[in-house]
């Protein structure tokens, strides 16, 4: 039998179609599989992103409930611990129309935080205020202190000898003094005098008491 060789010629037109199509295929699916994977990426990458956003959220909720609490703590370890003296001669210093103040001296030795002493200071001002209102509503020193702008001074002393020296003093002068008492909870031994305050008065009055006194 004779073998008829027969050569078959492919138009080059066809042979350039098929290549581009074959070329285009492969890219086109290259396109999608990147696409598809930079997608799954970005999903992850975002969930993961939100999982640590909250966690972070969840962290500084419990971080502020924490503070939340232990200022509560300090407040609560400070409430009504005032023992106010037994009832005061206040001078209404009516010859003097001059700037009035309250003074909180602090006692340094009982190494205090600083919560507890602004929970102490806020007790030992509300304690004087409390004893105006009782002992002397219509004096004419509060009502210039709450009128002009109700001036407190912060000072330091080193211990409770020498807060009762100065409660003394501010009593002898006629000055309203009343020390905070702190009832053990937290810190400090209960009973431990730990702020006098001092007015409101005339500020060359109270002067004399706590003038060598250093701030706090």
């Amino acid at each position: 039998m004779a073998l008829i060789r027969q050569s078959i010629s492919i138009p080059l037109p066809w042979l350039v179609s098929a290549f581009v199509g074959t070329l285009g295929g492969v890219i086109v699916g290259g396109i999608w599989f990147g696409r598809r994977v930079s997608e799954d990426w970005y999903l992850q990458g975002l969930q993961a992103g939100r999982e640590e956003a909250k966690a972070k959220k969840k962290e500084k909720k419990d971080k502020d409930d924490s503070e939340i609490s232990s200022e509560e703590e300090e407040e609560s370890d400070s409430e009504d611990e005032g023992v106010p003296v037994e009832r005061q001669d206040l001078d209404p210093f009516t010859d003097r129309n001059e700037e009035c103040k309250l003074v909180l001296v602090v006692r340094t030795d009982l190494k205090m935080g600083q919560g507890k002493i602004a929970a102490q200071c806020g007790h030992a001002t509300l304690a004087c205020y409390k004893a105006f209102l009782r002992q002397a509503p219509d004096s004419p020193v509060l009502r210039r202190w709450e009128r002009y702008g109700q001036m407190k001074v912060a000072l330091k002393c080193t211990s409770e000898e020498d807060m009762q020296l100065l409660q003394a003093q501010a009593l002898s002068l006629g000055l309203c003094a009343q020390i905070i008492h702190d009832a053990g909870r937290t810190q400090i031994a209960a009973g431990s005098a730990t702020v006098l305050g001092i007015g409101p008065g005339p500020v060359s009055v109270i002067n004399q008491v706590t003038g060598h006194l250093k701030l706090l």
